[in-house]
């Protein structure tokens, strides 16, 4: 179950549990079933190997049909999805994970993530604790959470004694993220950046034309380099296969360190998602 990094262009980095997971992805948030099928069968023609979905976002079909379609083996695939807030609880949990595997059409998963910690409902612990199980069962490669704040983890840490490999959170050059980063860090948990261009946001911005114009690339392409020289996994989405291609040819150049600060610098504390503190649409009734 071990992905195999030197099939694909995409570095990879190794997680606390001994995976690999590559540094570049494809994500199908708001990716609707009629579009899915045809973005990722573009992805992994240009390259992607890694592919992120959800339950929630309702293209997991779709994604699994792109996937065998696609004629490439498994051992060079790397999937993720994630399990929704109302299907939380160590019983739910196991019954939400079947579902994904089928309408994915997998026989395991490389990464299952919590979607949102949803700490009002007070079940995330015993949801990590039935993915610990699955993994235990040889159904998932591995196993971490999203939007987890450091309380949170601490938590699953302390009461799990796993901890998670990666948290996927939103992060872009105006939220940085970097005490957050620090903590993951410190714990060997991978950093992983939903919204990686801030929705689209950020590729106006005057500080990154600049740096655009002076290595000879566009805005979406340094944002991403970005991420990949500070460490990050990141998973920009689009549907448009030009931008697809674009997104994914950013491992023949680099940015200097004083361009990579520039872009730092641009932190607002300015989210383009909810707030994982407050955030509990979903929730378990």
């Amino acid at each position: 179950m071990t992905f195999r990094s030197e099939t694909s262009a995409v570095p990879s980095i190794v997680l606390n549990d001994g995976q690999v997971i590559p540094k570049l992805g494809f994500g199908v948030f708001e990716v609707t079933p009629d579009q899915a099928v045809d973005a990722v069968a573009t992805a992994l023609e240009v390259g992607y190997r890694s592919i992120d979905t959800a339950s929630v976002y309702g293209n997991e079909t779709e994604v699994g049909q792109a996937l065998r379609a696609s004629g490439l083996p498994r051992d060079q695939l790397y999937i993720t999805t994630k399990l929704w807030n109302a299907d939380q609880g160590y019983d739910a949990t196991l019954r939400a994970f079947d579902a994904s595997m089928e309408r994915l059409g997998l026989d395991y998963l490389d990464l299952y993530l919590i979607h949102w910690p949803i700490a009002s409902a007070n079940l995330y612990v015993d949801t990590f604790r039935a993915m610990q199980s699955l993994k235990a069962a040889g159904r998932i490669t591995s196993i971490g959470v999203s939007n987890f704040t450091r309380a949170h983890l601490e938590r699953v840490i302390a009461e799990t004694g796993e901890t998670p490999v990666v948290n996927q959170i939103e992060l872009h050059p105006r939220l940085t993220q970097p005490e957050l980063r620090a903590f993951h860090a410190e714990h060997g948990i991978a950093t992983e950046a939903w919204s990686p261009l801030g929705r689209g946001a950020v590729l106006d911005d005057a500080t990154i034309a600049a740096v655009a114009e002076e290595v000879g690339r566009t805005p979406a392409q340094v944002v991403l380099r970005w991420h990949i020289q500070l460490g990050n996994v990141t998973i920009p989405r689009s549907v448009t296969p030009s931008r697809i291609a674009e997104n994914f040819a950013i491992f023949d150049f680099e940015l200097t360190n004083d361009q990579v600060a520039r872009i730092s610098a641009l932190e607002k504390g300015s989210r383009v998602g909810p707030d994982p503190e407050t955030f509990t649409a979903g929730a378990p009734a």
